[in-house]
Formats: C-alpha cells, sequence, structure tokens
C-alpha cells in the first residue's frame, strides 16, 4: 500500500469554530477519504495551535490560566471533528510534550548551525497578528490596515533565524518544482512575494513581554515566536524526528490562502532546508467562503454555525454541500437558499427520492428481494454505459481535487436512473399482462438497485454515513476501497432490502 500523509493547518485557540474551519476538515476528510478508497495507506492529522500573545491575552480576560483557556477551546474543536465525522488518525496539540520537546531539538539544532543569532531590533508591532512590521505594510496613507490592529513601537532584544540566506535556494526550488503549490497561479503570487528581499525571522519574544509559550532552549529567558512553534506540528506528528521515516515528508499540507505567504510558503521550507529535513510534496490551498461577496469573519460577526446547519440537515448533507459549491482553490459564496436548493433538489429529489422508490417497489413487487435481470435491452445499456464513464470520471476528478466536479458526475447518473426509472415505469410493468413485462419489471428492479449501489460507493469519500446506510438497505455490506467495487455485475442479486428510509427529511423552517 502507498502511503499518504496529508494535514490540515492547525487551528488557533483564540475563539470558536466556524465555516472556514469546518470546511478545511471536511475537504481534507474527502481527500483522505478518496485516497483510502484509491488503496493507499493514509495518515491523517489536525489539531491545535495554543501558544501566543493573543492566547494569553483571552486566558486573562476570563481570569484563568492559558492552559485552562487552551483546554476548553480543544474541547470545542475535537467536537467539530467527532461532529462531522472527520477520519483523522491524530490530533496533535502544540500544548503536547511530544511537540515542545521537537521544536526545542530543532531551535537547538539551528542555534548549534550557526543558523540563530540575537540581535536588537526598532520598530513597529502588531499584537493582533503577533509579527513585527515594516514601512511597506503600511497603507498608502501611512495609516496601518485592519489587519493589524492596534500596532505599537517599541525596542528589544530578540533571537532571528536567517531566513534571507535562503531567499535564492527557495526562488529555484519554486521554479524547479511547479507543481509545489496547488492551484499553480498560488505559486506565481509565492514567487512575486519573493521579488522583495527577505528579513530575517525573529522567532523569540522575550518572557518580560510573553510568557506563554515554549521557553528557547539556550535561553531561557525567552518562548518561541508561535509560527515557528506551529508549523513544527505536522514533523512532530510524522514522528521524524524520532526516527520513523514511514510518514515524512507529508504529501499535501492542506491550508487556507490567508497563510500561504508568509508562513508555509517561506518559512516552513526554509526551516527544513537549513535542518536538512525532506520538503513536504505539495501545498493545497483552498479560498474563502463569503456571503453576499464579503469573507465571513469573527471579527465582524459575518459567520455560519457549521454545527448547527450538520444538527439540522444531517451531517453528511452538510459535507456534501461543501464540496459540491466551492471549487478547491477558489472562493465560493454561502446563501441558505444554495443550500436548501441543494438539500431539497439534489440529495432529497434526486437521491433519497429513488432509494425510497426502490425500497418500496421490491418489496411490493419482489417480495422483498432484490431480483436477477432478466433481460439486456437498450435502455439498461445505456444507463451501464452512463455508469462507465461516470466511475472514470469520478477516480480522473477526485485525482485533480476537483471534487465539485466529481459530485456532479455523480448526480447526472443518478438522474440517469431517475430518467430509466421513469422510462421503464415499474409500477405499470407490475400490473401489465404483457407478454416479457415481468421480466421487464425484474431487470428494472436489478438495474435500479446495482445504480444505487454503484453510486453509493463512489459517494463515500463524501458522504460516508449515507454511503453505507444506502448500501445497507441494499442489503449489502459498507464499501471503502473502489477496487472491485465499481463493476456493473448484479452481485445484490438475492439480497434483502431494509424498511422504506426517509434519507433526507424536509427540515423544520
Amino acid at each position: 500500500m502507498k502511503s499518504f500523509y496529508i494535514t490540515t493547518a492547525i487551528d488557533y485557540a483564540n475563539g470558536s469554530p466556524h465555516l472556514g474551519h469546518a470546511y478545511e476538515k471536511v475537504l481534507t476528510d474527502v481527500i483522505a477519504r478518496f485516497r483510502r478508497a484509491q488503496g493507499d495507506s493514509v495518515h491523517f492529522l489536525t489539531g491545535l495551535d495554543e501558544h501566543g500573545q493573543k492566547v494569553q491575552q483571552s486566558a486573562a480576560k476570563r481570569d484563568i490560566s492559558p492552559q485552562a483557556f487552551v483546554d476548553s477551546v480543544a474541547v470545542e474543536f475535537q467536537a467539530l471533528c467527532e461532529k462531522l465525522n472527520i477520519s483523522n488518525d491524530d490530533y496533535i496539540r502544540t500544548t503536547e510534550v511530544r511537540h515542545k520537546q521537537v521544536v526545542r531539538d530543532i531551535q537547538q539544532s539551528l542555534f548549534d548551525k550557526g543558523e540563530i543569532y540575537k540581535g536588537e531590533y526598532h520598530g513597529f508591532y502588531s499584537a493582533r497578528q503577533e509579527q513585527f512590521l515594516q514601512e511597506k505594510d503600511r497603507n498608502e496613507d501611512g495609516s496601518w490596515p485592519e489587519i493589524f490592529g492596534e500596532v505599537s513601537e517599541i525596542a528589544e532584544e530578540n533571537y532571528y533565524f536567517k531566513l534571507s540566506q535562503y531567499q535564492d535556494w527557495l526562488i529555484e526550488f519554486l521554479q524547479e518544482n511547479p507543481d509545489f503549490i496547488f492551484p499553480k497561479y498560488r505559486q506565481k503570487q509565492v514567487l512575486e512575494f519573493l521579488k522583495e528581499p527577505l528579513n530575517d525571522l525573529c522567532i523569540s519574544r522575550p518572557k518580560s513581554r510573553l510568557e506563554w509559550g515554549i521557553p528557547i532552549p539556550f535561553d531561557e529567558d525567552y518562548v518561541t515566536y508561535v509560527w515557528f512553534d506551529a508549523l513544527i506540528n505536522y514533523l512532530t506528528a510524522s514522528d521524524f524526528m524520532e526516527g520513523d521515516t514511514g510518514k515524512w515528508p507529508a504529501d499535501y499540507h492542506v491550508i487556507g490562502k490567508d497563510i500561504l505567504l508568509p508562513a508555509h510558503s517561506i518559512y516552513w521550507p526554509i526551516m527544513l532546508k537549513a535542518c536538512g529535513i525532506p520538503l513536504p510534496k505539495h501545498l493545497l490551498v483552498h479560498g474563502f467562503w463569503t456571503t453576499s461577496g464579503n469573507k465571513m469573519s469573527k471579527s465582524t460577526g459575518n459567520t455560519v454555525n457549521a454545527l448547527d446547519l450538520a444538527d439540522q440537515f444531517g451531517v453528511d448533507s452538510f459535507r456534501y454541500f461543501v464540496t459540491r459549491e466551492m471549487k478547491v482553490g477558489q472562493d465560493s459564496d454561502f446563501s441558505e437558499e444554495q443550500f436548501l436548493n441543494r438539500y431539497n433538489g439534489e440529495l432529497a429529489k434526486n437521491l433519497g427520492n429513488l432509494v425510497s422508490r426502490i425500497q418500496n417497489m421490491v418489496t411490493r413487487y419482489s417480495d422483498g428481494i432484490i431480483p436477477a435481470a432478466q433481460v439486456n435491452e437498450a435502455a439498461d445499456i445505456e444507463i451501464q454505459a452512463l455508469w462507465s464513464h461516470t466511475a472514470v470520471k469520478v477516480v480522473e476528478l477526485g485525482e485533480a481535487f476537483q471534487f465539485h466536479k466529481m459530485l456532479e458526475e455523480i448526480f447526472q447518473f443518478l438522474s440517469g436512473l431517475n430518467r430509466y426509472t421513469e422510462l421503464r415505469e415499474p409500477w405499470k410493468l407490475a400490473k401489465s399482462e404483457e407478454p416479457g413485462a415481468k421480466d421487464l419489471l425484474l431487470t428494472s428492479l436489478a438495474v435500479i438497485s446495482e445504480g444505487l449501489r454503484l453510486a453509493s460507493v463512489v459517494l463515500g469519500p463524501v458522504m460516508p454515513d449515507i454511503s453505507a446506510r444506502i448500501l445497507g438497505l441494499l442489503g449489502s455490506e459498507p464499501v471503502i476501497e473502489f477496487a472491485g467495487n465499481l463493476d456493473w455485475d448484479f452481485r445484490l442479486e438475492g439480497k434483502s432490502v431494509g424498511e422504506k428510509t426517509i434519507l433526507f427529511p424536509r427540515p423544520e423552517k
């Protein structure tokens, strides 16, 4: 089995989960489940980034310790993963001993190599972004962009990582590896950024100003800058530093576009290069959810509670919507109207109604047992040909992260299966005394059942619970791998259908 290591960004422990967090988890989970379906041995990591000044400030406002604060936030984010049926193999928290030790080991190694030095800084600092600023970061009118919040002028000694000396190497690496970042135009943005000279990276904060962080191993009066700490989580969880080379390098880091620059595309590759550690194979960068074209934001209250949507419409309905609606890498607009359109039209009417109909028809016309196909006429050949096309496209589009198109193909097949049902009209064949009507009836039931089985298998990465439920209602066991399960072979013959089930009930207003 091919090893496949995939990660999400670790969420920052300074607030509650929102739609953006939920989408990144679902997207990464869909990829992980798709790779398992393709036969890979998957290791899927997500987690929580728990250090930094904002966390310390938030804990102080609640008059509790930073550890107690992040413990409460961790419960929320882990509940999100459980609620959304996220199949992660590991959940890392940056306050864990295993992570702190790896961070300190890397810092000590870089310090011993002469890659870290102490220097004095005079300039501006953004507490909100926990970063030092330069004049070029100002707006044209001299003000600071709103994203930085309150900016103060400071002077202090800190430790610096020699980031700048690797700029030429990074440019060359990106030019030689044009597929490092998906989608490709994001890589062009990074190369454009690198036209300006890089500054060395401040990797410490004095304890006199910030206590909530991992202590620097060679100077306990300082703690680690939160980004230098957080980025290392991917390495920690791979056990590479413990001598396990089975997972690292990661195949994909799945991140939002807001943390591509400079953290994941500048700091992280250079940190690994300086340590002599292989780089991840790819970064996959997704877009933002918007409402009426405006970015969803906790600070403006412009968010959607993903857990509420999952509670009201079902977890798999939510997973389906965010996967179907957003093209990976692009922004997408959320509206309840569009959610309901997809729920009522595609899920309830196209899929759910067909499942109910086949259960009802097999129960009434075949004593609850899926029959064997008796004939093979033009309509039967046509729907099988449509499936052959669909099966190829599902794999092709899934490999390319075009999951929105993959779902479109699956539901076009389901539409074809519904057309087949209306063409054959099993309810009329059951009453007909015409020669061959019985054979057509039984074949229709077999064909619809087989089509639903196959559609359910390929829906598994996006809608794992619905997939398993439909297969169960057709007398089949749940399926993980595609291999051997995408062939049209009428394997359901003789299976008993379950009791009629409404998979997508009409939601309460």
